[in-house]
């Protein structure tokens, strides 16, 4: 922990161009809240405490968040930016660096973090600045002889001014004895009647300060999202970013801009993911593992060698080596597929073991099963495991093959080497080596009428 960091996240926006109930900062990029986004590149700089600033659904942004080491801060009226801080000035220590973070800017990085931390430790305060090719609408850093003193908006700079190409981002870090000093000497007497952050810029370098400035290392590190438009901006760059670092680590995307990762996706040597790919929660991928399109992965981990066949969905299941699942197949929380195991099309399974070298090649529903080695499930097999009260298991032994189109109603055990007749309802244990028919007895009728339509 470093005892001499305290980060502030200003997260009391409303977000009234996103048109939405919920709060500006629990809007999703890749299906996280940006302020999580911000929260989890905090945790990496291992601050001593995180105060985080809330005020519109101040409650449902408690509920959705759930942090240790948050102390949670109301600002009550927003007032401004500085006002936002000065609703912790009470807490900042003399001599820790306060680092200021804003909750709808999801992208920042720890590395550009600990540089301007690192920038800033000798001073009072550090900025966090860009070159901009097109700085419209951004405040201006106004140097003199290299020395920054003071921040000035665009509705205020001169003509001279207005050519600056060097921004203000709004993130900045300031030792906690001087912080405190500034702001509150922070004034309200403008025409908007709030109290600006920016302001202590100005305060610090008319007492001379040696203000140290970062910058980014992209523009879009530093963007917020203020509507559903620079909402998406974010989340196509968060996603090329995801992907352009799983192609250094040596992955094939068929198409880098169609992939989403929504949570940690690890993976080994020579692997391949085709188009409109879904990765969701934490997915390990092993080596020489092929992932066809259009397929849903989330919350499983993927062996070597294995192959996720296109429009599958993977959740919460494990695939062992040399494996093959699809196309159409969904596995469900609980699903294992030992080496060499095979599912098919439309086959489902759930709370349920395919043994080495066992297949299941169409239309099959496994549920609470245990399948053995090198068994054979026919199409159209279902498990019955569930009396509409209860769930209960079944067992398909070693080499077992079970007929096309059988129902085994649970709880039951086939054994080893044990044959069930296809069109088969199994309520009864099979045992090793035996046949189970179980099915009604065909009648064949001569002289049968078909129905004629009587309207003819």
């Amino acid at each position: 922990m470093n005892n001499s960091l305290r980060v502030v996240i200003l997260a009391a926006g409303k977000g009234t161009r996103m048109r939405s109930e919920l709060p500006k900062v629990l809007h999703p990029v890749a299906k996280k809240a940006m302020v999580q986004h911000v929260i989890d590149c905090a945790d990496a700089l291992k601050p001593a405490a995180i105060n985080l600033v809330y005020g519109h659904g101040g409650e449902l942004l408690q509920q959705r968040i759930q942090h240790p080491n948050i102390e949670w801060v109301e600002q009550a009226e927003q007032l401004g930016t500085g006002h936002a801080v000065q609703q912790v000035q009470a807490q900042l220590k003399d001599d820790e660096q306060v680092l200021v973070l804003y909750g709808d800017v999801p992208l920042i990085q720890p590395q550009t973090l600990e540089a301007l931390l690192k920038d800033s430790v000798d001073t009072e305060l550090g900025l966090l600045t860009m070159h901009l090719q097109d700085p419209t609408g951004y405040g201006r850093i106004v140097r003199d002889n290299d020395r920054v003193v003071e921040i000035v908006e665009q509705k205020d700079a001169s003509l001279t001014q207005l050519t600056i190409d060097e921004v203000n981002t709004g993130i900045m870090v300031a030792r906690g004895s001087a912080f405190k000093r500034w702001l509150a000497r922070l004034s309200n007497d403008n025409a908007q009647q709030e109290y600006y952050l920016t302001d202590v810029v100005a305060m610090a370098a008319q007492e001379g300060v040696n203000i140290a400035t970062t910058h980014p290392s992209s523009p879009m590190e530093v963007a917020g999202a203020n509507n559903r438009q620079q909402l998406a901006e974010l989340e196509r760059y968060y996603q090329r970013r995801i992907a352009e670092q799983l192609m250094v680590d040596g992955v094939t995307l068929i198409d880098p801009a169609r992939i989403d990762v929504r949570g940690s996706l690890t993976t080994g040597n020579d692997v391949t993911i085709d188009i409109n790919t879904v990765f969701e929660g934490e997915v390990v991928l092993g080596h020489q593992v092929t992932i066809e399109p259009n397929c849903v992965l989330k919350n499983c981990r993927i062996g070597d060698g294995a192959t996720v066949k296109a429009n599958s969905h993977i959740e919460g299941a494990e695939l062992g080596e040399n494996t093959a699942a699809g196309p159409f197949a969904r596995l469900r929380p609980g699903a294992v597929l030992k080496a060499g195991a095979q599912v098919g099309n439309f086959v489902e399974m759930k709370k349920s073991t395919l043994g080495k070298g066992s297949k299941a090649g169409h239309l099959t529903y496994l549920g609470d099963t245990e399948v053995g080695e090198g068994a054979n499930i026919g199409a159209g097999t279902i498990t019955c495991n569930y009396d509409g009260v209860n769930k209960f298991a079944t067992h398909i032994g070693d080499g077992a093959f079970i007929g096309s189109n059988s129902s085994l109603v649970a709880p039951v055990t086939i054994g080893a080497q044990a044959t069930v007749g296809a069109g088969s309802v199994v309520t009864r244990d099979v045992e090793q080596g035996e046949l189970a028919v179980a099915r009604g007895k065909q009648r064949n009728i001569s002289g049968w009428k078909r129905p004629v339509d009587k309207k003819d």
